[in-house]
């Protein structure tokens, strides 16, 4: 063999050499670039502490508490869980997070027992996937637990352990301060009524001791008959009483002056010219033939009038 053609063949062997001592160095270098990006996004078991898994009823609040990994505890870093109803039983509320004494943060996840059956029966929270803001996942399984009936369907008829409990009585209310109080205002009540009615017979006795009217009326109520109307002592009482009214002796040319010293007989003007009328043909005719005349209606309205003037 020449000595050019063996130098030429030992320059290909060494290009050669160094292709692939290249081509292993580039594969060494792009060997973790490729893993990274053919790994999906980490699923993380986080650190979960459940809630006791038995005895609870209706209306019951049960809390479950997960750990946040450190870097992503932050209140925006987790994505919480709707609201709302998650199963026929349960109700999740609002998540929150707590710090414990050792610094670390934890979504707290209260639950509320909505719903029970007639019997204890097997329910569980239901599975959580929290997404992180690095874009990992907090996979947090179920938790199975058990929740009782509102009542045994057997109660057990002992004693006061019976299915249905009688009425509760309401509490007595304490009479005797009503029944003091009630005492107090129907004394009260009596007092008043006895003060009017004695005022009541004050007035109408001084009434009948000072009013000409007043006293007419008492006399006729005194003479009070079938015979009354046509009694000349009836007669002469409201003459008396007229007169005193007036200040002078009255009779029928001399109403005018009557009515201007009582003006409020001033309505019963056709009534009194009619008694005066009658009157003269009674007392100063020889056989008076005049029909009956109501004396005591009239006496009456003179009374009532007066009442009124006196108020």
């Amino acid at each position: 063999m020449r000595p050019g053609a063996r130098r030429i063949g030992r320059s290909g062997g060494l290009i050669r050499r160094t292709r692939v001592a290249t081509m292993f160095v580039a594969s060494l270098t792009l060997a973790p670039v490729m893993d990274i990006a053919a790994t999906p996004a980490a699923v993380i078991q986080p650190t979960v502490q459940q809630p006791r898994a038995f005895g609870y009823l209706l209306g019951d609040v049960l809390t479950q508490r997960i750990l946040l990994p450190a870097g992503d505890n932050d209140v925006g870093s987790v994505a919480p869980p709707s609201i709302g109803r998650t199963s026929a039983w349960l109700e999740r509320r609002l998540a929150r997070f707590e710090t414990d004494a050792e610094g670390r943060r934890w979504m707290a996840i209260d639950y509320q027992v909505i719903n029970v059956s007639p019997t204890l029966t097997r329910i569980a929270l239901p599975a959580l996937t929290l997404t992180l803001a690095s874009g990992a996942t907090l996979q947090v399984a179920e938790w199975p637990l058990s929740i009782g009936p509102m009542t045994p369907a057997d109660p057990f008829n002992a004693g006061d352990l019976q299915g249905m409990r009688p009425d509760r009585r309401a509490p007595l209310v304490p009479t005797a301060p009503l029944r003091r109080s009630a005492s107090l205002a129907l004394g009260l009540l009596l007092l008043t009524l006895l003060s009017w009615a004695c005022w009541w017979l004050w007035r109408n006795w001084r009434e009948s001791a000072r009013l000409p009217f007043a006293r007419a009326w008492r006399l006729m109520r005194r003479l009070d008959g079938p015979n009354v109307d046509t009694s000349a002592d009836a007669w002469l009482c409201l003459h008396r009483a007229l007169n005193e009214t007036a200040g002078h002796v009255v009779h029928q040319g001399s109403l005018p002056s009557l009515f201007a010293r009582a003006p409020y007989l001033q309505p019963l003007r056709a009534q009194l010219e009619q008694f005066y009328q009658q009157s003269t043909e009674r007392f100063f005719t020889p056989e008076p033939a005049v029909p009956p005349y109501p004396l005591q209606v009239l006496c009456r309205e003179l009374y009532r009038a007066e009442q009124r003037h006196q108020r």
